[in-house]
């Protein structure tokens, strides 16, 4: 409910005054027949109209406070809300290769960017957002949707060893990731690409990617992921089985290519050294990264004082009738 002008909703104060004006006067007395004794009349039943003495004074306030709202003009608020979204096609690309189960990160490199990568498409509604990972070979985890819940179950279920990682096919997985986004036809398109090591395996050559993102308009952030020096490593045994016990072994990111890669297409390089810091650069690009939304609203206003009015005079009209009718006085 919305008042057109509320200021008249202090008359309503005058029912104080009124109230007491009435109760002073009732307790003055009104005419009287002078009779011998009242003690019959003390105790003689009382009637309905005894109980219904005080309600012609009821009505009429009552009458006096739905004036006093209707002069108020309330109103009904009708809204309309009309949003439209420019939202961005964004593909993330995750290195799943055996050297991102090391434990500079907490519990792993793997765990902490899948953890963070959740927090960040979840951050991102309206947004078409499409997984690959790579590792000797690269393959669509999933491909672009808006469905959060969807992409959500499927990145978890992202891990090491589900593919070869026998190496790094940095360029391989940066062109699968430009594959999905080959026949988007949104305005922007993003590539989120992270890898802990150096590009060894594959095809295509990380810079000869780099040319097809650029040609296709498709700005790529990269993400480098490790401690500096060294970092442990779980220890596996002669089969390739976890011994449980850890290793050191030192930390080989390929920043310059990483580096290349982002600058011709227009994006920006990152070093995640640990998890704080691998949120913050999510927390960066989700920034930089803003959809386009714009909101149309329509408010129309329906004036409601009439309903009011007529209450009012019903309560004036079953006030004059119950007072001459039912209540009527003797002078």
């Amino acid at each position: 409910m919305h008042f057109a002008s509320p200021h008249y909703l202090w008359l309503l104060t005058l029912l104080v005054p009124m109230t007491a004006y009435y109760v002073w006067r009732t307790l003055q007395g009104g005419a009287a027949i002078r009779i011998s004794s009242v003690a019959g009349l003390v105790r003689a039943p009382k009637s309905l109209r005894y109980y219904l003495r005080h309600l012609p004074f009821v009505l009429r306030a009552a009458a006096f406070a739905l004036l006093v709202v209707a002069l108020a003009r309330p109103q009904r608020i009708e809204q309309n809300v009309r949003t439209s979204s420019e939202g961005i096609d964004i593909v993330m690309a995750i290195d799943v290769s055996a050297s991102m189960l090391a434990r500079d990160f907490q519990p792993d490199r793997i765990t902490a960017a899948k953890q963070v990568a959740g927090s960040f498409i979840a951050d991102r509604y309206g947004d078409r957002i499409g997984l690959v990972v790579f590792a000797a070979e690269a393959f669509t985890q999933s491909p672009l949707t808006t469905d959060q819940s969807t992409l959500q179950t499927l990145l978890a279920r992202i891990r090491s060893g589900v593919i070869d990682d026998s190496g790094t096919a940095i360029g391989n997985g940066l062109a699968t990731a430009i594959n999905r986004l080959r026949e988007s036809e949104a305005k922007s398109k993003v590539i989120i690409l992270l890898t802990d090591g150096v590009n060894n395996r594959g095809q295509i050559a990380p810079l000869t990617a780099a040319e097809i993102a650029r040609a296709q308009g498709i700005r790529v952030y990269t993400i480098g992921v490790g401690t500096q020096g060294s970092a442990p490593y779980p220890a596996v045994d002669i089969y390739g089985q976890p011994t449980g016990g850890t290793v050191m072994a030192p930390v080989e990111i390929d920043e310059k290519t990483l580096g290349a890669i982002a600058e011709r297409t227009g994006g920006r390089y990152f070093r995640a050294t640990d998890n704080a810091k691998l949120k913050a650069i999510y927390d960066e690009i989700n920034q930089l990264e803003k959809s386009k939304v714009e909101v149309t609203e329509h408010v129309a206003y329906h004036e409601e004082f009439l309903l009011w009015v007529v209450a009012a005079l019903a309560a004036l009209l079953a006030e004059m009738l119950l007072a001459n009718l039912v209540l009527k006085r003797i002078p």
